[in-house]
């Protein structure tokens, strides 16, 4: 005997709707705003790096578009910056130097112009 009309509409529309939040979680997980969420074993190995007198460890995540750096020049100063999906800036308090982490794992470093410099 098939279904009544009123109940096919009834089972349609949630199946639609859990169908349409699965996929949105699945693609704010995967397209690396939610990096924070993904299991330990998707990110790649450190990799330290100098930039601009600071040394910097980056890893990126195998599964997402997403980075993660560990910036700091010995006990002075240290932070962590996280690309999940968009680029990451900070700016260090000790010389201003500018960091920008792509979700790719690039890092790169500016210093502030001294006055009088050309």
């Amino acid at each position: 005997m098939p279904l009544p009309r009123v109940l096919r509409r009834s089972v349609a529309l949630p199946l639609v709707t859990v169908v349409i939040l699965l996929g949105l979680a699945v693609w704010y997980v995967f397209s690396g705003y939610g990096a924070g969420l993904l299991p330990q074993s998707s990110w790649g190995p450190w990799r330290e790096k100098s930039v601009d007198n600071w040394a910097v460890r980056v890893r990126v995540n195998s599964w997402s578009d997403a980075a993660e750096a560990y910036v700091h020049m010995g006990k002075a100063e240290d932070f962590t910056m996280e690309a999940y999906g968009t680029s990451a800036d900070a700016t260090t308090v000790m010389d201003g130097t500018r960091f920008t982490l792509a979700p790719g794992g690039e890092v790169t470093g500016q210093q502030p112009k001294k006055e009088g410099a050309k």
